[in-house]
């Protein structure tokens, strides 16, 4: 959005005042303004420290043209063994966890134009992909043949959700749509308005029994029933309070995390809320918050902040056990646990290992120097990690 500014008279005779006494004198106050904020915004130097911990490469590979600038957090899907993942090339394959070995790909022809987006959704036996015209395409994952298409209202920025033998596609003009697993038939789809103003990226779905839970635009939690999509509660997580559209962003675009009864969603108006599921009762909330998805662990729940400090929360009240700042403003991804530690990746294409009973950084490796934006996915000890040109790598911890 941009704005037009008018000078006051008072401003603007000042500003010709300090002309007069001399232009250099100008010149090098404006110079040092914008020295000062240039280096305040740059994302923080890494620094060195003892390795504590040792993540060594399983494999690495190359999925075709990755998301790039459009902004979708690509993640790859694990499901009994293999690895989905998609490429914006209209591209899908499945990789063998352990190995990285292809074990099918499916492309589109090259006359669809499909642009596949925000990564594929796995379950009862499929894989489902949307894309930024609205097309919606599930395949055997099996062998990767196509089953179904079908058509939502707006672009799919983040993966399906495939449970229950219904898949739930949230697509970015505020609708969820589900669509029958077998047929791709619709059931039914719920609207949520949207604000004039939103961060880019959608909160990907998250399931319990009988009930969907959806962060929205607007800085809202819904639960919605399975059955028929209509909102059994909503919660405000982040308030979007401000003088302007942009203060006003409060968008709850991480994945809601279901951790016993209890639901934790976070907000990029920097605050975490714990949630009693069943009733939809708030139990406390966090000034630290954040939009790339929470990770849990025994010790506490991780949230990376805007600002780029990663915390670690007491799960009963919010309080921050700990802060790790060395980060700042390196655009860092959602954490995720990898055995006892917490794992980052940032806009830089490095991937940060913290220690979870202290926050210090124990490990810090590259993958293909391009961002990594999707948060990292971990399974059976494998950390899964794709950056926005279609690199994915795995780790282990020796």
């Amino acid at each position: 959005m941009a704005h037009k500014h008018m000078l006051r008279p008072v401003l603007a005779a000042g500003l010709l005042a300090l002309a007069l006494t001399g232009c250099s004198t100008v010149k090098g106050w404006f110079a040092g303004k914008d020295a000062e904020a240039k280096k305040a915004a740059e994302p923080a130097e890494l620094v060195d420290f003892q390795p504590t911990a040792q993540p060594a490469k399983v494999w690495s590979t190359g999925i075709g043209d990755g998301e790039r600038r459009i902004g979708t957090r690509q993640t790859p899907a694990v499901l009994d063994g293999r690895v989905f993942a998609a490429a914006s090339e209209n591209r899908v394959v499945a990789l063998d966890l352990q190995t990285g070995k292809q074990v099918w790909e499916f492309k589109a022809p090259k006359d669809q134009a499909l642009r596949l987006s925000g990564g594929p959704g796995a379950g009862e036996g499929l894989v489902v992909v949307g894309s930024l015209g609205g097309d919606v395409i599930a395949l055997d994952a099996a062998g990767g043949a196509e089953r179904w298409r079908a058509k939502v209202t707006s672009e799919v920025i983040v993966a399906p959700l495939v449970t229950q033998g219904t898949v739930y596609v949230r697509s970015n003009d505020g609708r969820i749509t589900a669509l029958d697993a077998t047929t791709g038939e619709r059931r039914w789809f719920n609207e949520h308005e949207l604000p004039p103003l939103t961060v880019r990226g959608n909160a990907p779905l998250t399931y319990a029994p009988g009930v969907l839970f959806s962060g929205n635009d607007d800085g809202t939690l819904s639960a919605l029933s399975l059955q028929d999509g209509r909102v059994l509660w909503q919660q405000t997580i982040g308030t979007p309070d401000g003088r302007t559209e942009l203060e006003r962003m409060a968008d709850v675009d991480s994945a809601p995390l279901i951790d016993g009864t209890m639901l934790f969603v976070s907000s990029f108006k920097n605050r975490t809320v714990a949630i009693d599921g069943p009733s939809g009762r708030p139990m406390w909330q966090s000034e630290y918050g954040g939009i790339g998805g929470l990770g849990v662990a025994a010790s506490g729940l991780l949230v990376s902040s805007p600002a780029g400090t990663v915390y670690l929360l007491d799960k009963n009240n919010g309080a921050a056990l700990w802060s790790q700042p060395a980060l700042a403003r390196r655009s860092l991804t959602g954490p995720v646990v990898q055995g006892d530690y917490a794992v980052v990746g940032d806009y830089d294409g490095y991937l940060h290992w913290l220690r979870l009973d202290n926050g210090e950084l124990a490990a810090r490796e590259r993958v293909g120097g391009k961002a990594i934006k999707g948060q990292p996915v971990v399974v059976d000890g494998i950390l899964l990690v794709q950056n926005v040109e279609g690199g994915l790598t795995a780790f282990r911890l020796d």
